[in-house]
């Protein structure tokens, strides 16, 4: 198997250093019309450099040759696709149902805890989740607004046909993207182990160097409703069969897992009344950092009700009637997303669980029920639907089911995404053994563009774990070996306070632009806000308040419950306990010419210094050791130091740096102990070698017959 493309590791330092003079984009900003969905829209013709490739891939319209496949179109495979395009591959979208592309089967909501972060980061990249979530939503609310920035995200419900429209026409519309209706059942590999297309299930094959799997739930894709099933990747649409078998016979480790939606009723059967309402926020914030995507819209509201002791006694009594309970499914559902019987079953001193209504469009009357996900038979669902206050007259408009699919598990594929096995091909998504749409995006991002660097023979792009919630949703999934749906929470990074959503931006976008998905108009709107910040924090440090402060004195005083000083700067102000900018505005003080968006960026820059500077430097102080890489023909098994556990795991993960391998479950501290002095003795062996060899060449060159002296020597 030949050697996988180099990656190139991109850390949070470096992402900082950037030169703001990047090379501009490889096409300008051009307004293109939208087009038959089944042509493909490529004005140009493009010419990649491809090393590995064995065919000659051409790039004529309506031809089988391209330099990106993705499979899947659902929000990993339009982030893939639009990524790839976009920095010049020819792309080819396929998928199952051109009318479901970015369909959000389960809740229409986009971003929460940590998710809002994945979204922000995407859009810092160039991708379009947060874009099309700000254009469609129905109602938006920041999160944990009483706790610290570092866990506040950003929730927006969308209307659930109108965002896949809107993604269907941002993806027919990209130049060098065509999208085509299909089902893939294998993958092409060539003789060196490297991926050379697909084959469909009616004999078209589709060539490319590089292939990305986003399968979501549809691979071998089994719904449940009781115990009645049926294959399908969700309600009324076929599964995907065949590629599971192709993946096995390549070598690859597959294996099931579940997840479920609830019920949806009509909401003209619900009496609001008896319901508590959650309105939305009333100064809007956003996902993007364009600002042509912030266009306020009417608000809709959502609706708390809590389930009942008949609720619960109803779910106890007919347990054997699930699939999970009942015993005919085996695959493990989310964790932190559990059917309602997975409430009432694990949590049973509590009397009862909040349930949330949410609308799932403008103008379409279903209601999705948050929280009530159910595999009970159908003919109990209305029942038990009905047992919520403001619910009892309820009609059912879609009856709950669960849904199990094959996945692989991720410590197949490296950092970059790309199998281990087979060069070229990359996964992303649900196959991947995550759940969500923003953790579906945003692999998908990564895999897009890594798969247009690899058609051109360029190094791959890696997020460390310190430069994004991306980072760190990757290196867990490719590190650890879950048997779970992973979901993204603020709990699993270790550097959330830098790793803000007010922050992706500066994070990010720098990135984006080196990449070649930040437009002009973007990168320039970037600097300017880079700028306006900057100036403001100055101005904070320098301005100076005199005369005892007067006012806003009086105030930080009295919210602070601490003594405003003689001459104080507005920066020591803001420092202070509960003082927030709006105080300096009231005051006169504030800079009218910032968003919202800045005025928080300054406002936690400054208040939360000490922290960031604290959590900046313990990470210069471990990114030495962190990111020291491991030979990729590292051999575990003749390492005797090291647990037998540990030999089996770092065998199976092949972990790529010493920090990748600290978190592969069942590697212990003193693993890593043995691992790093066998690696600094591999290090003075191969110096004495090098030295040996050094002194060996310098004698030669002074006595040349001395050499052949030492053979003859041998030989006698």
């Amino acid at each position: 198997m030949r050697a996988t493309t180099a990656s190139t590791s991109l850390g949070l330092r470096h992402l900082r250093s950037f030169s703001c003079n990047v090379p501009s984009l490889l096409f300008s900003s051009i307004s293109f019309p939208l087009h038959s969905p089944r042509l493909c829209f490529r004005p140009r013709t493009l010419s990649l450099i491809r090393p590995h490739a064995t065919k000659s891939f051409s790039s004529s319209p309506g031809g089988s040759n391209y330099d990106v496949i993705v499979v899947g179109a659902g929000h990993a495979g339009c982030e893939a696709a639009l990524a790839s395009a976009r920095l010049g591959a020819t792309t080819l979208l396929l998928t199952l149902n051109l009318d479901r592309i970015a369909w959000q089967p389960c809740n229409p909501a986009v971003g929460g805890p940590a998710k809002s972060q994945l979204v922000h980061e995407v859009d810092a990249l160039g991708g379009d989740i947060g874009k099309v979530a700000d254009k469609c939503y129905l109602q938006k609310r920041i999160l944990n607004v009483s706790r610290g920035p570092a866990v506040r995200s950003l929730r927006a419900q969308t209307d659930k046909r109108e965002y896949a429209m809107e993604m269907k026409k941002i993806v027919e519309s990209t130049e060098n993207l065509c999208i085509r209706e299909a089902m893939v059942t294998d993958i092409l590999v060539g003789k060196n182990d490297n991926v050379e297309g697909v084959a469909t299930f009616f004999g078209m094959n589709f060539y490319a160097p590089s292939v990305i799997l986003t399968t979501g739930t549809f691979m071998s894709g089994k719904i449940w409703v009781g115990r009645k099933s049926m294959p399908a990747g969700r309600a009324g649409e076929s599964a995907s069969q065949g590629l599971t078998e192709n993946l096995q016979q390549l070598g690859f480790e597959t294996d099931r897992l579940k997840t479920g939606t609830p019920a949806r009723v009509d909401r003209r059967t619900i009496d609001f009344s008896l319901l508590e309402a959650q309105h939305g926020d009333e100064e809007v914030s956003w996902f993007s950092f364009d600002p042509d995507f912030h266009i306020e819209r009417e608000q809709m509201c959502c609706y708390l009700t809590r389930t009942t002791e008949f609720t619960h006694q109803l779910i106890r009594d007919n347990l054997h009637e699930t699939p999970t309970y009942g015993g005919w499914v085996e695959a493990k559902g989310p964790r932190y997303c559990p059917s309602i019987e997975d409430k009432i079953v694990r949590f049973k001193d509590k009397e009862s669980h909040q349930i949330f209504l949410e609308p799932e469009g403008r103008d379409v009357p279903e209601i999705y029920v948050q929280g009530f996900s159910t595999g009970l038979p159908e003919n109990l669902q209305l029942p038990l639907l009905r047992s919520l206050p403001g619910l009892e007259n309820c009609a059912m408009l879609r009856p709950a089911y669960a849904v199990e699919y094959d996945y692989l598990p991720a410590h197949q594929c490296s950092r970059s995404l790309m199998t281990k096995k087979i060069e070229g091909l990359f996964f992303s998504g649900q196959i991947n053994g995550t759940t969500g749409y923003e953790e579906a995006a945003a692999q998908g991002i990564i895999s897009g563009i890594n798969a247009a660097r690899h058609s051109d023979g360029k190094k791959h792009v890696v997020l460390e774990r310190e430069s994004s919630y991306i980072g760190t949703l990757i290196d867990d999934l490719v590190t650890k070996d879950l048997r779970e749906p992973y979901r993204m929470l603020t709990s699993r990074s270790e550097h959330r306070l830098l790793l803000r959503f007010d922050n992706a931006d500066s994070r990010l976008t720098p990135l984006g632009r080196e990449l070649g998905l930040i437009d002009d108009r973007r990168w320039k709107l970037y600097q300017e806000k880079q700028a306006r910040i900057s100036e403001e924090k100055a101005r904070l440090k320098t301005v100076k308040i005199s005369g005892g402060g007067g006012d806003l004195a009086a105030e930080v005083t009295e919210v602070s419950s601490q003594p405003v000083k003689e001459s104080a700067t507005l920066e020591s102000l803001l420092k202070k306990p509960h003082v927030h900018y709006s105080i300096l505005e009231k005051h006169g003080f504030g800079n009218e010419t910032l968003s919202r968006m800045e005025k928080e960026c300054v406002e936690i820059d400054i208040k939360y210094e000490g922290f960031i500077l604290r959590q900046q430097n313990q990470l210069k102080q471990m990114a030495q050791q962190e990111h020291r890489r491991l030979p990729e023909d590292l051999d575990y098994f003749s390492m005797t130091t090291l647990s037998h556990e540990g030999r089996e795991k770092l065998s199976k993960v092949r972990p790529q740096t010493i920090g990748q391998a600290s978190r592969v479950g069942g590697v212990s501290p003193a693993d890593i102990t043995a691992l790093l002095i066998t690696l600094e003795s591999n290090r003075r062996r191969s110096q004495d070698v090098k030295r040996g060899k050094i002194l060996e060449h310098a004698l030669a060159g002074s006595n040349p017959h001395s050499i052949e002296d030492r053979e003859h020597m041998v030989k006698e």
